[in-house]
């Protein structure tokens, strides 16, 4: 395997004069590194897609937006937030589906440095109202769906202007995204300090209350050159090893993308990269493996970027084998570690397309690390190298730097780590120290620098890509006037990677069961946080000397018995 190309072209693309020079900066005090040749803020990178005029960008349905219309619109949205008093430094909230109109009013936001607030599609109104109180955005744009959410809402935050994306009928007090396009107008110009939030991602709380994540415009664009570098540092390792020049015009990128872009998968990953390059971004109402076949024969998909179980579902379709997918030349799987066995079985089944993986975090902007094509087929279970913007280490419990090769927590410092969590200063300091972020996951450096992730040292339930906070799925279990003790765990689970189980104790004399419980639990947290295994022990659940629940040694004893599924 070429790990000596690999390394060589590091040095070469990171090095002095390199397109990836690594430079050493201080943001807040802290020395991090940083590229020496990256984009100042966000703006500059939408303002950089003018070039591309006449290239199709947003593609959804029988609905097509070249790039020179996506700049008129976004010219029109941003004028039309001036014009409210919305300034930089305020926030602007968005609740909808993957809409065109998500990513145009996120650009036309972090281009007159207003945050976006992005808020998680799945939620109920009470968490609705919970981040909106928390954010203070000064303007909401929602669709139909997330406006009945709203509208539910017992006390609905003040001094917010609603927009209503793709309404079918006007709504009183609502203002009609369709008037805000009509209004027009120019980007206004602005200053934007690197170091100012270009969006506030939520993240699931251990606490029962999820944190926003302020993810800066240094973060964003840090995080677009560090999947630029991944790429061209792969390329030019193959290139080195094997003697095979690359196309002399690359591919103009066509990327279906499948995950939320409320969560840094799609927004910071697919969306910057393919967006960086003048490529199309071809959007879903909701994932089907079926739709997404014929959408990559129709469009000439060459890329899907989405949680690993899509990959899976995409190969395992019936129609896999009739649909022409020749056009596509990376499968990746982000959000969830991608199984070994589907990395081999994406190498074998799609002849045009190599396997692809980063691993990262709402807390990093986006990707700790990639790997791809030779090098994951050749370390299947690895996440890849830490990216050339990252010092990255193993400690122990201390807080102590681990020997190479041996496990301990990953802790990664950079341009890319968050300023922090909005309003919540203790899980900020308690998340980052020096500098260095606490991923809360167990992991080991091999000696080529690639990073093996073994478990996660935080109490969480990966479903999907969506991370299910234990402590926050049983803090509604625990309003429930019946329960009297509860445990939730990750049940182990063929499509979705984990499901949330969770083993109840009952209060003396009650009764309760499944259905009712779910009911209960689904008008306080979002459905894919709803326990799918519910076991009603007869007795109270184990504990250690501390009195903490035994997490692990009841969900092996109680999963052990479930059919594959």
């Amino acid at each position: 395997m070429h790990y000596a190309e690999l390394a060589q072209a590091r040095e070469e693309l990171t090095g002095p004069g390199g397109p990836f020079e690594i430079t050493t900066i201080e943001v807040a005090g802290i020395p991090v590194r940083a590229f020496r040749h990256a984009l100042p803020d966000v703006r500059a990178l939408w303002q950089s897609t003018l070039q591309f005029a006449d290239r199709t960008y947003l593609v959804y349905d029988d609905e097509r937006l070249t790039y020179a219309q996506a700049h008129t619109h976004v010219n029109a949205i941003a004028a039309w937030l001036a014009a409210q008093g919305i300034q930089p430094g305020d926030r602007v909230a968005i609740a909808m589906r993957n809409y065109p109109e998500w990513l145009l009013i996120y650009w036309a936001c972090v281009s007159t440095g207003i945050a976006v607030v992005g808020m998680n599609a799945w939620w109920t109104p009470e968490e609705m109202a919970y981040a909106l109180g928390d954010a203070q955005p000064k303007a909401l744009f929602l669709d139909a769906e997330r406006l009945e959410r709203y509208k539910a809402i017992a006390t609905p935050p003040a001094g917010i202007t609603l927009v209503g994306v793709r309404l079918t009928a006007p709504e009183p007090g609502v203002t009609a995204y369709s008037d805000v396009i009509a209004s027009g107008g120019t980007m206004p110009t602005v200053a934007i300090d690197p170091d100012a939030d270009a969006c506030i991602f939520y993240t699931s709380g251990t606490t029962g209350f999820p944190k926003g994540a302020q993810l800066t415009h240094r973060g964003c664009i840090t995080n677009l050159f560090n999947m630029l570098y991944a790429g061209a540092s792969t390329a030019l390792a193959v290139q080195r090893a094997t003697g095979v020049e690359p196309p002399a015009t690359p591919p103009v990128p066509v990327t279906l993308l499948t995950t939320p872009l409320f969560h840094v998968t799609a927004n910071n990953c697919g969306a910057y990269l393919t967006t960086a390059a003048g490529g199309t971004i071809v959007l879903m109402y909701r994932w089907d493996a079926g739709d997404a076949l014929r959408i990559i024969e129709r469009e000439r998909v060459t890329s899907i970027g989405g949680v690993p179980v899509m990959a899976r579902e995409l190969i395992n379709h019936p129609d896999f084998t009739t649909t022409d997918v020749s056009s596509l030349t990376a499968l990746s799987g982000g959000g969830a570690q991608v199984p070994p066995d589907l990395v081999l079985k994406i190498e074998s089944k799609v002849a045009s397309a190599r396997p692809s993986t980063g691993y990262g975090m709402t807390e990093t902007c986006g990707i700790i690390t990639s790997v791809s094509g030779d090098f994951f087929v050749d370390k299947p279970d690895s996440a890849g190298p830490a990216m050339p913007s990252y010092e990255a280490k193993c400690v122990d419990d201390a807080g102590n730097t681990v020997p190479p090769g041996e496990i301990g927590e990953l802790w990664v410092r950079g341009a890319a780590v968050i300023k922090g969590y909005i309003n919540r200063p203790e899980a900020t300091a308690a998340a980052i120290t020096d500098g260095w972020l606490h991923t809360g996951d167990i992991a080991r450096i091999d000696e080529h620098g690639f990073i093996f992730i073994v478990d996660r040292k935080k109490d969480m339930v990966l479903r999907g890509g969506e991370n299910v906070y234990c402590a926050e799925v049983e803090a509604a279990i625990y309003r429930h006037p019946s329960v009297a003790e509860c445990c939730v765990f990750g049940v182990p689970d063929q499509r979705l990677g984990e499901e949330v189980g969770v083993a109840i104790v009952l209060k003396p004399g009650e009764q309760l069961d499944d259905t009712t419980l779910r009911q209960f639990v689904g008008s306080l947290i979002a459905n894919y946080k709803i326990p799918r295994h519910i076991w009603f022990m007869p007795d109270p659940l184990p504990r250690n000397a501390s009195g903490k629940f035994l997490r692990r040694e009841l969900r092996d004893r109680l999963a052990k018995d479930l059919p594959a599924t």
